[in-house]
């Protein structure tokens, strides 16, 4: 009897020390405060492992550790949610408005999903801030090594965000960046003006967006020869487009060089990536894919600066190309298996 006593005792002792050596230790998933090298509030480098949409990502910290974050003082529209359309000023609450919405949603996503997947970044929190959203999400800015603004701020210079309006120390830049956005019409904000222009360009220019192959073979990035815009001359003369621009939604802008007339009924590609011009096709000369599979704006400009036509396609199908039928005297893009011919 003594003897069971004793042993019950000890093994009562082991059991308290144990408990007392343990108590107090973390889970083992480490905390993000002590991940890598640095401090967030320093900036902290981690690995982008998959993009949820254009302002939320998951990261990896230097011991292994994930995170999903969240781009402070940014919002993108909703791909996987309804959209608010109130939210975004001159955007209508209508089933339209809500498509451009959710339109510019994947623009958003596939430009974040281009830039930052599998990519080495910088993430740190602002002290002005929240640490964490109400999700647990970290709210942080995040940079890449090639540029000197936050992707937060590009999201929004390029028309992919608005400003999400809580107190952060570059809020006031950020309201910069939005109203400048909005008054040149990008991205997002281009809704206004894209039917109201697309409808004056069609009467007025002999400028036709005839194909748009937004999704080459394979590869993007690897097929750019596969990615093109052609154009036909609708008109009875001529047209000269020497000097005239084409650009995207994001800004990239290409010029047409000096010498480039385009006879009555011909047509001239545009390849994304580079090559030697020639009568029929034209090489922009960009090393990565240009044209959002997503949903993209279109936007040609003559050499005076005047619009001359503006196209905007949604991510709306499954093909890889889209091209214009002349059907009861008007244009309408539709699904196309075979490109037209070059003249």
């Amino acid at each position: 009897m003594f003897r069971r006593d004793v042993v019950s005792a000890l093994a009562l002792s082991v059991l308290l020390f144990l408990a007392g050596c343990t108590a107090g230790v973390s889970p083992t998933t480490p905390s993000t405060e002590s991940t890598g090298t640095g401090s967030l509030e320093q900036g902290v480098t981690v690995t982008v492992v998959d993009v949820t949409d254009g302002d939320t990502m998951d990261v990896r910290f230097a011991n292994g550790s994930t995170e999903t974050v969240r781009l402070l003082g940014v919002d993108t529209p909703e791909v996987y949610a309804e959209n608010t359309p109130s939210e975004w000023d001159g955007v209508p609450d209508t089933q339209v408005g809500r498509d451009w919405l959710r339109q510019w949603g994947a623009n958003a996503s596939d430009f974040a999903q281009s830039e930052l997947d599998g990519e080495r970044v910088e993430i740190r929190v602002d002290p002005e801030a929240d640490r964490r959203g109400g999700y647990g999400r970290l709210l942080v800015y995040l940079s890449t090594t090639d540029s000197e603004r936050s992707f937060n701020q590009q999201l929004i210079e390029r028309g992919y965000a608005r400003l999400y309006d809580t107190p952060f120390s570059k809020r006031e830049a950020f309201a910069d960046t939005e109203a400048a956005a909005r008054d040149t019409g990008r991205g997002v904000w281009g809704f206004e003006r894209t039917d109201d222009q697309t409808a004056s360009s069609i009467q007025d220019a002999p400028l036709e967006l005839v194909e748009i192959n937004f999704d080459a073979t394979g590869n993007d990035n690897e097929n750019l020869d596969d990615e093109y815009l052609i154009f036909e001359n609708t008109g009875s003369e001529s047209l000269d487009i020497s000097g005239w621009t084409i650009s995207d939604s994001a800004g990239h802008t290409y010029t047409v060089p000096d010498g480039v007339p385009l006879a009555a009924g011909a047509r001239i590609r545009l390849v994304t990536g580079p090559g030697t011009n020639t009568e029929s096709t034209l090489y922009w000369g960009e090393e990565q894919a240009l044209w959002n599979n997503g949903g993209d704006t279109i936007t040609v400009r003559t050499e005076n600066g005047e619009l001359a036509l503006t196209e905007s396609y949604p991510r709306t199908t499954s093909s890889n190309s889209l091209a214009r039928c002349n059907c009861q005297s008007s244009y309408s893009l539709y699904v196309s298996t075979s490109s037209p011919s070059i003249a």
